[in-house]
């Protein structure tokens, strides 16, 4: 069963969609409907439906802007509006749908069908990099497995220098001035690394201990063999030290 979340700043609209959707119980439910964009993003940085209906026209915040506020990676969107304008930059932002209002019933139906293709999709992207990420646990404790821009990395950990955060994103800053980003908050991929090479030294930052060319006590920052400085975190002073 797909889960559904509706974000619609007509409640009206959101009532009809839900409608809609009820003529296909039998493959989704809609499990929260919002007409406050503020509160659904709160919503979706802690919950992952399979899928959300957004209104692209909303008083407060365009449904564009909204998407860049969600960690969105890893359930479908579909564009809903009474203007047909959107739809190159529906696709833009990775939109699997584009739905006109009033929405028509068979391309509701078509719709589902693709939701239910990119779940299955993510489902065995999610499977593989877990029994891969427990193949490297166990057999190479020094390579972890990134999920990025639809491809799997196997990373030496002495290749990483540190991981910085941005928001929903990570960027991984590699040895020879490479770096990634990863739609993974900073403590998913905490929860990767071996942690006996890498310490959450403040909350936007973790490093690799091996990789720190002076540690300025004074000034709390530490100083990385890429040259970056990056801070200690005052409540994270003593544990890291313990780790030195």
């Amino acid at each position: 069963m797909l889960k559904a979340v509706i974000v619609d700043d007509e409640p009206k609209a959101i009532q009809s969609l839900i409608w809609e959707l009820s003529n296909f119980k039998q493959d989704i439910e809609v499990v929260e409907s919002f007409s406050n964009p503020e509160e659904a993003i709160k919503y979706l940085n802690t919950n992952t439906p399979d899928c959300l209906f957004l209104d692209v026209q909303m008083p407060t915040i365009g449904g564009f802007q909204f998407l860049e506020k969600v960690n969105h990676s890893d359930f479908a969107v579909i564009i809903t509006t009474a203007y047909d304008e959107y739809a190159i930059k529906a696709l833009k932002h990775e939109a699997i749908d584009y739905l006109l209002k009033p929405i028509d019933s068979d391309d509701l139906k078509d719709c589902i069908a693709k939701i239910k293709k990119h779940s299955e999709r993510v489902i065995n992207s999610v499977n593989l990099e877990r029994m891969l990420s427990n193949f490297n646990s166990k057999h190479n404790k020094k390579r972890i497995t990134i999920n990025t821009d639809g491809k799997l990395l196997f990373l030496d950990v002495d290749d990483i220098i540190y991981i910085e955060s941005d928001g929903n994103y990570s960027t991984l800053f590699l040895q020879n001035q490479k770096k990634i980003v990863v739609t993974k908050k900073l403590k998913e991929v905490d929860a990767l690394l071996p942690v006996h090479y890498f310490f959450r030294i403040h909350n936007s930052y973790i490093i690799n201990l091996n990789k720190i060319k002076a540690f300025i006590k004074n000034e709390g920052y530490v100083i990385m063999d890429s040259d970056h400085k990056i801070p200690v975190a005052r409540q994270r002073k003593s544990d890291f030290l313990e780790k030195l």
